[in-house]
Parts: structure tokens; sequence; C-alpha cells
């Protein structure tokens, strides 16, 4: 049973923040909370879809498998964002896999319903097609970029991605916790390349480390990193 500290309080997501008012009361009625673990899956790359899930509380990773060893971390999704989006296709199974960095919970909404709140819900539609727009673009950007850049700046721009999307908590850190893995994952890059690469920015005091806490002193040089090499 979930506490009810953490059930959705239909102020928060995605969807909540552009329906008609009166359809909360129906959200209410078709949700489900569901508490999950660090490291517990949402759902499974190649899993039939089923739903649309929205984070309520923690930090979820939506990563696809690279080869038998590797994977791309595709984006982060944090409280009122949107998961299982990208199994709208039409090919009726998920693309890439989900799963909590940390303690969360997710309101998940069957398809059958979410299609429906598409239907009644025209500013959500459209906010959602744009959503859509935006993440195509950044997507084609960020392919570009693996394809192109050096290790260095594809470092530089995931750490200023972070920052921008979970901004600086009040120590100074970027305000996700994240393992060295993940953030190869994010980059693109070897483990071993993202360890030296960290080891270099910390070296030449443009960000620092403390365990999965990062704080990045000196902005304007990862911003250079990346405009060398943006394409």
């Amino acid at each position: 049973m979930i506490k009810k500290q953490h059930l959705c309080d239909l102020n928060t997501c995605f969807l909540c923040t552009s329906c008609l008012s009166e359809w909360k009361p129906a959200i209410e009625a078709n949700k489900q909370n569901i508490r999950l673990k660090k490291g517990q899956q949402v759902f499974k790359e190649g899993d039939p879809v089923t739903g649309i899930y929205f984070v309520y509380e923690g930090n979820i990773k939506a990563h696809k498998r690279w080869d038998s060893e590797k994977e791309l971390i595709i984006r982060f999704a944090k409280k009122g964002d949107i998961l299982g989006h990208l199994g709208l296709a039409g090919n009726n199974i998920y693309p890439v896999s989900a799963t909590a960095l940390e303690t969360a919970t997710v309101c998940y909404l069957p398809m059958e319903f979410f299609e429906s709140s598409l239907k009644i819900n025209n500013e959500f539609a459209i906010k959602l097609m744009r959503f859509f727009a935006s993440e195509l673009q950044n997507s084609e950007k960020r392919m570009r970029n693996l394809v192109h850049m050096p290790v260095k700046a594809r470092v530089a721009q995931a750490i200023i991605s972070l920052k921008n999307q979970f901004g600086i908590n009040a120590e100074g850190f970027i305000g996700i916790e994240l393992a060295r893995q993940d953030l190869a994952s994010f980059s693109g890059a070897a483990y071993e390349s993202l360890f030296r690469t960290i080891n270099d920015l910390v070296a030449e005091n443009i960000i620092t480390v403390s365990g999965k806490s990062m704080t990045i002193k000196n902005e304007d040089a990862l911003l250079q990193m990346i405009a060398k090499n943006d394409y």
C-alpha cells in the first residue's frame, strides 16, 4: 500500500497542469500510483505498451540498448515529466527502458484512458505535440554530436544539460546524483574515457566531484568546449 504522501496530487504532472479542471476526477478514478525502489524498472525495452507514466517523485532514466554490453541514456525524467510516450508510435512496444535512479513514485494511466484524455483536452494535446517536436530536434542534434564531438565536449554537453534540467541545489551541486557509469551512458562515452575526462576537468578546476554529486566551477569553460565542437 502506498502511503498518502506518495500519492499523486493531481496538480503536478504534464497532464494535470494542462487538462480541463473537470477532467481531474476522471484522472483520479483511472490512475495508479506505483512506488519504485532504486534500480527498479518502470518498463523494459520491448515490453508491450499498456499505458503512460508521469513522474511524481524521484528521478528516472530512459535508456536504450547500444550493444550487448552498453546502453545509451536517452533522457532523464524528473517530477512532472512524462514517460512511455515513445510507445505511442503504433507498434505497441516500448522502444526504450525506464529505470528509477532513486526511490520514486510514478503515476500510471492505461492507454485507452490516456487517448481519451488527448481527445478531450486540446491544450494538453498541443503541449504534447510541441514536446515531441522539441524532443525530435534535441535527439537529432544529439546524434550528430555523438558522431562528431570529441569525448570531452560530449561530457561538457552532458554536464550542462544536467545543470539546465535539474538546477543547482543549496549546497551548490547539480540537483541530481549520478553514478559515473550513468554519466558515461548519457555522454555516449566509454566508462574509461569518461573517468579520464572527469579527472581532467577536475584538474583544470572546471568542476569538482564529491561521490555522485558534481559542482560546476567554470561554466564558461564547459560552454566554450561545446561551442567549438557544436554541429
